[in-house]
């Protein structure tokens, strides 16, 4: 087990959508959203609902010293999230989106932080992340991401590497399905886990591109996010519903995919008939290249 230590303006604009739950007896109506960008992964029967929000969300850590803040992309319904240690003021940030950099980088320099690593769950395919312009803004900065995603990156993760900041760490659990190189970050004491685009709030990732595989999807979840404790905190990497954390328990309770056998959940998966993500072309090979072609 191996120890590892980037042009637009921000956003203008609020929360463009939050959607409403509707009951669905069966719960496999998976619906895109209506009138806006297609969100991937998106869980029961929804439907939108027009609301002013939030244009980030400050959560409270439970880990003794251990900061914490979650941050929300409107277009692509991304979450961004900031960890540091409240000493040494060492951070770490998980998912940064390109076009909510100045946003980061200007809370990142109010807090006083030292940001050390700045780390993708995977290749992304609906947005590009910050992680470049990060680096040629903060110096000292390094990027990190899985060893399978096929990107470039100077720090390329595997199962059981730990990403140190201060006295904390994030723990890496491989957690391929939706790409091959998905990971899920768990802090040291198991409080909380950052599952990318594996495991969603009562949803997953899809898996009809990227090297999506239904059963490796599956098995990854059972093994590697529902083995740890029920009261685990979950932060997804997206949400379209308003939601913004769970539990390991409630979602091996109430995931209307999960609570499936593997055979189910892969018929689920195999038909869910989705579009095509709208920046698929365009944010793939620029997250190959740590956000940009030219790094």
């Amino acid at each position: 087990m191996c120890s590892v230590i980037s042009r637009v303006k921000p956003v203008q604009r609020a929360l463009a959508s939050t959607l409403r739950l509707r009951t669905n007896a069966d719960g496999l109506n998976y619906a895109a959203a209506q009138s806006r960008r297609f969100c991937p992964g998106l869980s029961t029967g929804a439907q939108p609902l027009w609301v002013t929000s939030r244009s980030y969300c400050a959560r409270i850590a439970t880990t003794d010293g251990l900061f914490f803040r979650q941050l929300f992309e409107v277009e692509s319904c991304t979450y961004t999230y900031l960890l540091a240690d409240t000493d040494t003021k060492e951070a770490v940030i998980i998912d940064p989106v390109l076009e909510t950099i100045d946003r980061d980088l200007e809370l990142i320099k109010e807090l006083g932080l030292s940001l050390k690593v700045a780390v993708n769950t995977h290749c992304h395919a609906d947005h590009i992340t910050s992680t470049g312009l990060m680096k040629k803004r903060l110096a000292g900065l390094k990027s990190a991401i899985s060893k399978f995603s096929g990107a470039s990156a100077d720090i390329h993760l595997k199962e059981g590497d730990k990403i140190p900041f201060g006295r904390h760490s994030l723990t890496v659990r491989e957690t391929p399905g939706h790409t091959d190189g998905c990971i899920t970050l768990v802090t040291g004491d198991q409080t909380m886990a950052f599952t990318g685009d594996a495991l969603l709030i009562r949803g997953c990732g899809r898996t009809d591109f990227q090297q999506g595989c239904a059963k490796r999807l599956y098995e990854s979840i059972q093994e590697k996010i529902y083995t740890l404790p029920d009261h685990c905190l979950v932060y997804p990497a997206h949400d379209y519903l308003g939601q913004t954390v769970s539990t390991v328990g409630e979602e091996r309770k109430f995931n209307p995919r999960l609570t499936k056998s593997m055979e189910e959940f892969v018929e689920i998966m195999n038909n869910l008939n989705l579009p095509k993500p709208d920046k698929i072309d365009i944010s793939v090979p620029a997250n190959l290249v740590c956000g940009l072609h030219h790094v």
